[in-house]
């Protein structure tokens, strides 16, 4: 099997790395961008690569609720929220030194030559077979202990926030009066 810095070139080594590149770029672009807008879309990339690293590990559950959750609705509510506020086209209010540039562009060079070097380093073990971690997708584990092992306990869960809840509006309420 070929190896490049000693890592086995495998299809799910590959889309690891190219996740992690996603990663990566994405929030070296939160912080280097000047909209807000751009900063959100950057971070919804950031939540994209994250979900497919839940997936490439065999957590499709959690990778489709990180894809929904905060790569869906998390980036567009920031989206909404700053059309609404009529912050989307405004910079930030304090000018980058110009020196920020550079230092941010060094960090990321020495960084990942860090990352390269403990990457050469590592003797990676490597399974002559593939292992299946799971017999049937997470959906149905998650489904079978919520439902049947844990059944009670998530009820009293969903009781417990739903008088939250209620907690909350009747202190809103009296806020209001």
């Amino acid at each position: 099997m070929p190896e490049l810095f000693g890592i086995p070139i495998t299809g799910a080594n590959i889309a690891f790395f190219v996740l992690a590149l996603i990663i990566l770029l994405s929030g070296v672009t939160v912080l280097m961008m000047d909209k807000l807008m751009h900063m959100a879309v950057a971070l919804g990339g950031v939540f994209l690569g994250v979900a497919g690293i839940f997936i490439l590990l065999g957590a499709d559950f959690v990778g489709i609720v990180q894809i929904m959750i905060y790569a869906g609705a998390i980036t567009i509510l920031m989206v909404f929220a700053l059309m609404l506020t009529q912050n989307g086209d405004e910079t930030r209010t304090a000018q980058p030194h110009p020196t920020r540039t550079w230092l941010t562009l060094i960090f990321t060079v020495v960084f990942v030559g860090i990352i390269v070097i403990v990457l050469r380093s590592v003797q990676w073990p490597v399974s002559q077979n593939a292992i299946e971690p799971f017999t049937q997708p997470t959906v149905n584990l998650i489904a079978q202990a919520l439902y049947h092992t844990y059944m009670i306990p998530f009820e009293l869960v969903s009781l417990l926030l739903t008088a939250a809840l209620v907690g909350a509006v009747l202190i809103a309420r009296k806020e209001e009066e």
